[in-house]
């Protein structure tokens, strides 16, 4: 099983591009990319998506290779497959992280998530996810008043988890 993302964190963005990943993350990161020693740069893809994304989705090579393997199960020339390629590989970008922990963001990906100075990092598991600390804000309280007014006070989503060995 694949180490998971855990936390958030808001790091300062450089004129060029660059921003910390959080160290936690970085963990993360080497041990999902099978190529990485001390002696290499660990390699991630940054998923961008079409316009109807307003963050940037950053997988280890490990995970990526997992949706590659079921991208390659299903049924060639559908559109559902289509859709996952064009998302994964052409709106996608690889890229390493930089002996100082670093990522560069190209510009274009910057722009498309209206990413000014801060970033926002926001695990999702086995990625995370970049925002704008606006947007994800904004985000977050929309999504937070939509579940409020179908949850009862003080729902627990933990309910939802499936039990282990199986049995419902």
């Amino acid at each position: 099983m694949a180490r998971r993302f855990r936390g958030s964190e808001t790091y300062r963005m450089d004129a060029k591009g660059r921003v910390s990943i959080p160290a936690p993350f970085r963990r993360v990161i080497e041990a999902g990319d099978p190529d990485w020693s001390p002696d290499k740069r660990p390699n991630i893809v940054i998923v961008y998506g079409g316009p109807e994304r307003n963050w940037l989705e950053v997988y280890t090579m490990e995970a990526i290779y997992e949706i590659d393997e079921q991208i390659d199960m299903m049924q060639r020339g559908t559109q559902e497959r289509a859709e996952i390629e064009e998302l994964m590989y052409a709106q996608s970008h690889q890229t390493e992280i930089d002996p100082d922990g670093r990522l560069v963001l190209p510009q274009k990906l910057r722009e498309k998530i209206g990413l000014k100075s801060d970033v926002y990092f926001a695990s999702a598991g086995t990625s995370f996810r970049i925002w704008d600390p606006e947007t994800y804000a904004a985000e977050q309280a929309s999504v937070a008043a939509e579940r409020a007014q179908t949850r009862p006070p003080h729902y627990d989503p933990l309910i939802n988890l499936p039990k282990l060995g199986g049995s419902q």
